[in-house]
């Protein structure tokens, strides 16, 4: 019930972090895509099971934090002269 209530009202991030969680999100894709372009390469079946199992969790890694992103607000910045 409380884990709910939280999830509706909403968090704030500072600008930094959202910065770091996006250049995440990008290399998570670029090393899926890239990690994906290798199965061709591969013979054996296990080493093509796992390489896409690795595929499959950077994809779910990037999306959890896509969405995480999506329910965060980013703070404002404070300013830099007191008024």
């Amino acid at each position: 019930m409380i884990l709910n209530c939280a999830a509706n009202e909403g968090f704030e991030i500072s600008p930094r972090f959202r910065q770091s969680i996006e250049s995440r999100v990008a290399r998570l894709e670029r090393d899926a895509e890239s990690d994906e372009a290798f199965v061709n390469q591969l013979t054996d079946p296990d080493h093509i099971r796992r390489q896409m199992r690795l595929v499959s969790i950077q994809r779910a890694e990037a999306l959890r934090m896509r969405i995480f992103l999506d329910r965060a607000r980013t703070r404002l910045p404070r300013p830099l002269i007191e008024l």
